[in-house]
């Protein structure tokens, strides 16, 4: 599955032993940086592996870390209570200036879409050192949907020098952004190493939870900025309306801190006995949820990559996905917020064995588990005499 768009010119970057300084800040990016830390501690002697976390989203942060047993060489530990994407802008822009100086990395490895990869990013490109962006090239075309990611992740692209695609549609806009073909790899997605090391090794106690094991499990996140007000609204009426139209399913719904959610989640849904109101829950034990859930509802990025590797099909809370793969091999659905149409799609998935079928056995188009293994083969094809 690996692949070089066209052999980069290794000479205008080799060196003696890599020095790789990832970047990250918030749980979904550690997820995906996970693998790839755990990838360059096979080559002691041939790379030194430098961790700095801006701790952009803190407590879920650190749950990673512990997890996957990574201890951070640098910690910036910028999140402040009311902080906005100017604060962490600023903060991951300035603070990373100085750990650069200091570390003196050949290359700073940042994840995806979030405002630490975009201002770490550009810290890079201002500091004169090369950047390579994981989980590059994904697009909806649309600016304001996703909510800053999107920009966030055109930005990231345009600064970086080394790109690395999960698909092959996100090859072809990185391509057509005109992106240097010679610096365009194909890896597959990180999360799926992620999960499947986890599921497979860690499987998490989930018994405080109380879930029903005679029930169906609908597992719910929908936590982004676009998703905030009416459209929270919407989600958790076409929750209430399907968990009493069904009495055989449970729902649970792991509840973001946010309180521009949690306000409103609590206010429409709490009390319901077949509904059950969580705290955000560790990698872990979400894993082990995915894995025992019936379908999944969410508004997450990495949920859509990651479910259909156990066979669960998921509905999109969201109008655009930069993740289009799986729209189009049908492992995942984009249902919006429009309660009628929530309704209408989950209803289907409990009622029609064809139709929930050919969602959960249709193929994954994120990868087989082995992302992180090849890009750190071709950072060491690029670097390492």
């Amino acid at each position: 599955m690996i692949e070089c768009i066209n052999k980069t010119d290794k000479r205008d970057f080799e060196v003696k032993k890599l020095r790789v300084l990832t970047v990250f800040g918030t749980r979904p990016e550690a997820i995906k940086m996970a693998p790839l830390i755990k990838e360059f501690e096979k080559y002691p002697d041939e790379i030194e592996s430098i961790v700095c976390v801006t701790a952009q989203h803190r407590e879920m942060l650190d749950s990673v870390l512990n997890l996957f047993e990574i201890k951070p060489d640098y910690d910036l530990n910028i999140m402040k209570k009311n902080q906005n994407l100017w604060s962490i802008t600023t903060d991951v822009l300035l603070k990373t200036k100085e750990v650069y100086e200091q570390a003196k990395p050949d290359i700073v490895l940042v994840h995806g879409d979030t405002t630490t990869s975009m201002a770490a990013a550009l810290s890079a490109f201002y500091s004169k050192i090369p950047a390579g962006h994981i989980e590059a090239g994904l697009r909806t075309f649309d600016k304001y949907n996703p909510f800053p990611e999107e920009i966030n992740r055109v930005f990231a692209d345009a600064v970086c020098t080394f790109h690395f695609a999960p698909t092959d549609t996100s090859v072809n806009n990185l391509k057509n952004s005109q992106i240097p073909a010679e610096h365009i790899y194909k890896t597959g997605n990180t999360v799926i190493d992620a999960l499947l090391y986890i599921v497979n090794n860690k499987e998490a106690d989930i018994s405080h939870l109380n879930i029903d094991k005679s029930k169906r499990l609908v597992l719910v996140t929908a936590h982004r900025r676009e998703n905030f007000g009416e459209p929270i609204k919407n989600i958790c009426k076409s929750l209430l309306y399907l968990a009493e139209k069904n009495p055989d399913i449970q729902i649970l719904y792991p509840v973001h801190p946010n309180p521009n959610i949690k306000d409103t989640v609590y206010e429409i849904l709490d009390g319901h006995d077949r509904i059950i109101l969580a705290e955000p829950q560790e990698y872990a034990e979400f894993s082990t949820l995915m894995k025992k859930s019936y379908l999944i509802l969410t508004d997450s990025g990495g949920v859509q990559e990651e479910a259909p590797s156990l066979g669960k099909p998921v509905l999109v809370l969201r109008e655009a996905t930069e993740r289009p793969e799986a729209v189009e091999y049908g492992t995942v659905k984009l249902v919006g917020t429009n309660p009628e149409k929530i309704i209408y799609e989950t209803q289907k998935l409990m009622d029609d064995e064809n139709e929930y079928k050919k969602m959960s056995e249709a193929i994954n188009p994120y990868g087989d588990g082995k992302a992180a293994e090849r890009t750190v083969k071709i950072l060491k094809d690029i670097f390492c005499s």
